[in-house]
């Protein structure tokens, strides 16, 4: 897979395979974060970040366990990448805009859950990708959950303001609408098949 071109690789990973919606990773942060657009699109960025940086160390760290023969220590030593880098992202959110770190609560410290930065990791890997298709790889990720968050915290502030039958008000429209989108996002499977 290290011949695919970088605008493949990046439309791929941002709309027809996109983390969220057509892979179904990193699903707290998106239902949880996604109330407000005020707050979904820092959080997007704040994941994007985190998946910039955890793939450039996940490109550096298997290379080296791959050197040393030691490649089963590649799932806990990407876990700890991705929390040291969470933990960078949250110091510095905290500095320069605390009104922000705490809109964003405790779904801040938990993008180091997010299946979808560990997914990035694991499928850069597998792939095969160099270090360019890797950075170029997670920004086309990045972009996607950004994309995918926020276009959910729009559809749920419109939603505020129209008449919603009581009976799906809540979780259960939040859910609809995460189902809808998925299944718009769905449509561009076809995409990137040769």
């Amino acid at each position: 897979m290290g011949n695919e071109s970088l605008s493949f690789i990046f439309l791929n990973a941002l709309i027809v395979n996109n983390f969220v919606l057509s892979l179904f990773l990193g699903l707290c942060p998106f239902l949880g974060v996604s109330g407000k657009l005020n707050t979904a699109l820092p959080m997007g960025i704040a994941t994007m970040l985190v998946m910039l940086v955890s793939s450039i160390c996940a490109y550096f760290i298997n290379m080296l366990l791959v050197a040393f023969d030691i490649e089963f220590l590649r799932l806990i030593s990407y876990i700890a990448v991705i929390a040291s880098a969470v933990q960078l992202v949250e110091m510095s959110m905290k500095k320069f805009s605390p009104a922000l770190f705490r809109a964003l609560g405790i779904f801040l410290p938990l993008i180091t859950t997010n299946c979808a930065i560990l997914g990035l990791a694991l499928f850069q890997t597998f792939r095969e990708y160099n270090f360019v298709q890797s950075l170029v790889y997670s920004l086309g990720a990045g972009g996607g959950f950004v994309i995918a968050i926020v276009l959910m915290a729009s559809l749920r502030e419109r939603l505020e303001f129209s008449k919603v039958p009581s009976v799906s008000q809540g979780a259960a429209l939040t859910v609809m609408l995460a189902g809808l989108l998925s299944l718009i996002f769905m449509g561009f499977a076809g995409l990137g098949s040769s």
